[in-house]
């Protein structure tokens, strides 16, 4: 490497100046319009799906960190930042701190990272349930900041009508069976380990606890000599997410199935098909685009539904903000952390077992005017409180205030 310029002085201005590192994750164009609208100085440098050898990765962070002059630098998921340390040592090197903000289990994507601990690093999780054990993992900034919508995109009064996406009740989501495939592919465990996989993950889902591979070793030390023997950090990394994934597919199933009696529409990835398979009282969509197609596809649904990840435990998703955010109607479980962002009954409607769907369905099917009140409420909250002008707020003030 070349030697180190001077490094510059950092958060001396009104805002901060921030470069933006993106690899195609929805919620960076969120952040990039927050800076716009907000007036921050920024600057985006887009990996994109390239591989990028050593020496260009270093000499273009070197170029952009020399000439934008970052008060610090702002990610996605730790997307961008490289799982060898190259990154983390420039930033050291240039003193420039760096903010991650985790809308994935971070837990399910640090552990193959190297050199986290020695730069100036600020995480921010949208699971506050995250919080402490992120700390005892060794960082010593960790923040919660939950998800929000974006009023520009979501707006009530944008929709054209389009008649295969009218629906009574509709549910978007990915039925995790092609990922659970993919992530045990990658896993590549012991024939024990995959007899075992989807009794472990049926129970991971119903306990509270947030990390699958803890889960495992606590509850089944029967299989702890086979988790052990995955060996490197990618494969049990993989396992784990297996886990994570096969639990939202069980559990997600078993959600949707309490809504076939009222012929839902379900949008998402062809793996409905195959756990469907047999069942013709329900319609199928092909995925549509977040950013193209769901401000318009949630106000045509009298009841947009939604059942959590269980990756998260205690946070809510996206779809909690984004649907209210365009004046429609949400049903979506109960998740403890929605009681700080919404106000029970009022703003959000949630059923705390999937027991309760049918007749929280037939209710607020049969009752428009209180669907309507329930989601105007919910929308006021949202512009109030959760856009994403609100998060890039909070994140640089607690930028500044940890690192100036």
């Amino acid at each position: 490497m070349q030697a180190s310029p001077n490094t510059w002085p950092k958060f001396r201005r009104t805002t901060p100046r921030i470069l933006l590192l993106t690899s195609q994750y929805f919620l960076t164009g969120e952040l990039e319009a927050a800076c716009r609208r907000l007036g921050v100085e920024h600057q985006v440098m887009d990996f994109g799906a390239r591989e990028m050898d050593l020496d260009t990765f270093v000499s273009s962070m070197l170029a952009v960190l020399t000439a934008f002059k970052p008060d610090f630098v702002l990610t996605v998921n730790h997307l961008g930042v490289d799982r060898e340390g190259v990154l983390a040592a420039l930033l050291d090197r240039f003193d420039v701190p760096l903010a991650s903000w985790f809308v994935d289990n971070p837990h399910l994507i640090l552990g193959a990272y190297q050199n986290l601990h020695g730069m100036r690093t600020a995480l921010f999780s949208w699971d506050a349930d995250n919080i402490e054990s992120l700390k005892a993992m060794g960082f010593r900034h960790v923040f919660h900041l939950p998800l929000a919508a974006d009023p520009t995109r979501f707006t009530p009064g944008r929709s054209r009508p389009v008649e295969a996406w009218r629906a009574g009740i509709s549910f978007v989501g990915n039925s995790m069976l092609g990922k659970t495939i993919k992530r045990l592919e990658a896993a590549n465990p012991s024939p024990r380990l995959v007899q075992a996989g989807i009794m472990v993950a049926r129970a991971f889902g119903e306990s509270e606890e947030r990390c699958s591979g803890r889960f495992l070793v606590r509850n089944y030390p029967e299989l702890r000599t086979d988790y052990e023997a995955l060996g490197t950090p990618e494969r049990t990394q993989a396992f784990e997410t297996f886990i994570t994934w096969q639990a939202t597919l069980l559990y997600r199933l078993d959600c949707v199935l309490r809504i076939l009696d009222h012929a839902p529409l379900i949008v998402g990835d062809p793996g409905w098909k195959e756990l469907l398979k047999g069942r013709d009282d329900w319609r199928y969509h092909a995925e549509l685009s977040y950013y193209g197609d769901l401000p318009n596809f949630y106000p045509q649904s009298e009841i947009n539904f939604n059942c959590t990840s269980q990756q998260m435990k205690g946070a809510v998703n996206q779809r909690v903000f984004d649907v209210p955010c365009c004046g429609a109607f949400l049903l979506t479980d109960y998740r403890r952390q929605m009681e700080e962002l919404f106000e029970p009954g009022r703003e959000i409607v949630f059923f705390n077992h999937p027991d309760e769907i049918p007749g929280l369905v037939d209710l607020y099917l049969n009752d428009p005017q209180k669907r309507q009140r329930v989601a105007l409420a919910a929308r006021k909250r949202v512009l109030a409180e959760h856009t994403y002008d609100h998060r890039m707020t909070r994140l640089m003030d607690i930028m500044h205030d940890t690192f100036a």
